[in-house]
């Protein structure tokens, strides 16, 4: 199993499995964020600063538009440089102002008229270059265009703000550690309790089932619940272990103790050792103690058979008064069974359930012989057996004592294979599957088996099958 784990891939914690994963979709998340972002940045900084750069050129266009037509004004470059610094332009510029005849008769930088028709066509007044961009207005006067006002400025001045850029890699940088901090600290507190729980798992695999170091303070209520049933699980385990080695040693004591009856037995009346009447008596004996024998190995079978699903069980409409009453008339005549009275409470109408008569049979005969295991040795056993309406649907078969009762230590496992009650005073005692068994005929009818309530004055037994 451990070789075939390991051919289909290597295992890692959980902690290193969800953090290496949500740092690979944490990085791709942010890559795609961070160039949606600034792509939609470049595209919006470039409108803006094109809008400012169209302000920038009308205003040195009114500063430059005199009385008589097209005049520069002696201070123009100290007005450029405050109008820069005003509307927060780039320095990778080149502000030109030509006449009419797109001469060029002022620039910023200084520029020669070859430089300017390099840089800019004054035909489509636009840049001849694409790294370039250019925004340029007409100088009117008195309604006639004397001029115009040219600005070229790089593509990549426009679009490109460092400052802008270095805030989006911090924010994204933040983001992507904090929620990479986040789920490295949720997985690893959730690993904790797991590696825990998979360490007590190891020793309950081995035999071990104390696992009290668990811890159950976590204010998650899932994993709370889960380390809660874990440790209850290894409570129920060890429970059933010990019963397991005890109800071994109890039926292997069981099953020894006719077989040896037995045994002596036959070999006193095969010795000679009885003769006559006495070896009659003897061989009567052997009979019961092979009759005893004969019924907890049908009980073994039975039980096995029907927990392994090989018993069919039918779905019929039974009549329960006609059944019931036949199988008080047969249990009355066991042996022993005189010195118990058996009352039957049934209704006047007749009562049908679906289910199977062989089953219901087996059911009620097994809580009889309960009682009759629990009688009290100073009063007389009673079983009153009553049969009445539970719910609308359901039909409900009580089967009540007055014996010494189940012990409070006794009450949760009751139900349990193999388990016996050491109060019971009736012998000969079975192997303890008498209840087990006829809760799973119950349930394989679709009805339920339960102990209502038990004290010393008695136990109350009933089976609530569904109506026809």
């Amino acid at each position: 199993m451990h070789r075939k784990l390991k051919a289909e891939g290597k295992q890692v914690s959980i902690l290193s499995y969800w953090s290496l994963r949500y740092l690979l979709i944490l990085f791709i998340g942010c890559t795609i964020i961070a160039l949606v972002s600034i792509y939609w940045i470049r595209e919006t900084a470039r409108d803006n600063r094109l809008q400012t750069s169209g302000l920038f050129v009308m205003d040195v266009a009114d500063r430059v538009t005199g009385k008589e037509g097209l005049e520069i004004p002696p201070k123009l470059d100290e007005l450029v440089e405050n109008r820069l610094r005003f509307f927060k332009l780039d320095r990778d510029f080149c502000l030109m102002v030509l006449d009419q005849d797109d001469k060029l008769v002022y620039s910023m930088p200084k520029i020669t008229q070859q430089q300017m028709e390099e840089k800019w066509n004054p035909d489509t007044w636009e840049s001849r270059h694409s790294e370039y961009t250019s925004v340029s207005v007409p100088i009117m006067s008195g309604g006639q265009e004397v001029g115009r006002v040219a600005l070229l400025q790089s593509v990549k001045s426009l679009t490109t703000s460092k400052s802008v850029i270095v805030v989006i890699v911090i924010l994204l940088v933040t983001f992507g550690l904090s929620g990479w901090l986040t789920i490295y600290l949720l997985s690893s507190r959730l690993s904790r309790p797991l590696k825990q729980i998979t360490m007590a798992a190891g020793r309950i695999r081995n035999g071990n089932y104390e696992i009290g170091h668990l811890q159950m303070n976590s204010q998650e209520r899932e994993i709370s619940e889960l380390v809660g049933s874990f440790r209850e699980m290894a409570f129920r385990l060890k429970q059933l272990e010990e019963w397991r080695m005890l109800s071994l040693a109890g039926v292997s004591h069981e099953l020894k103790t006719p077989v040896t009856s037995i045994k002596g037995l036959i070999h006193a009346v095969k010795d000679k050792v009885v003769d006559g009447e006495e070896a009659e008596e003897f061989l009567e004996l052997a009979l019961k103690e092979t009759g005893r024998l004969e019924r907890m190995v049908a009980d073994l079978l039975d039980y096995n058979a029907l927990a392994a699903g090989n018993v069919s069980v039918r779905s019929d409409r039974v009549e329960l008064k006609e059944l019931l009453a036949e199988v008080a008339r047969q249990w009355r005549l066991l042996d022993g069974h005189q010195a118990a009275d058996l009352n039957l409470k049934l209704p006047e109408e007749e009562i049908h359930v679906i289910g199977d008569a062989l089953r219901i049979r087996q059911i009620v005969i097994n809580l009889l012989n309960n009682s009759f295991q629990a009688a009290h040795q100073e009063r007389r056993l009673v079983v009153n057996v009553t049969l009445a309406r539970a719910e609308p649907e359901q039909i409900r078969i009580a089967v009540q004592d007055n014996g010494i009762g189940v012990s409070r230590e006794d009450l949760p496992n009751i139900f349990e294979r193999f388990y016996r009650g050491e109060k019971r005073t009736a012998r000969p005692r079975g192997l303890g599957l008498g209840l087990t068994y006829s809760r799973l005929l119950a349930e394989a009818m679709g009805g339920e088996l339960e102990l209502i309530r038990s004290t010393q004055e008695g136990s109350l037994f009933a089976l609530t099958l569904f109506k026809a």
